[in-house]
């Protein structure tokens, strides 16, 4: 079924950057992204979920401090 969409010029510019890098249709990829924006759109991700890709890098890291403990003082050394 066509259908026509209007999207605004950041968000075209950026769809045409990514069709060029992953080397896909404009079509092919806006039907790939209703997929996934259907396929979880019904349920609404953990907190552990949206970030599941940055933890899995630092499970096996084991810290160095107790970084609850000393917070104040990282993050007055960290300038935040």
């Amino acid at each position: 079924m066509p259908i026509s969409v209007r999207l605004p010029p950041r968000v075209e510019q950026k769809l045409a950057e990514y069709c060029v890098s992953h080397k896909l249709t404009r079509s092919e990829a806006v039907k790939q992204a209703l997929d996934r924006l259907l396929e979880t759109g019904a349920q609404n991700p953990s907190p552990w979920e949206l970030g599941a890709d940055i933890f899995e890098r630092y499970e096996r890291v084991k810290p160095t401090e107790d970084i609850a403990r000393h917070s104040k003082r990282l993050l007055r050394e960290h300038g935040a």
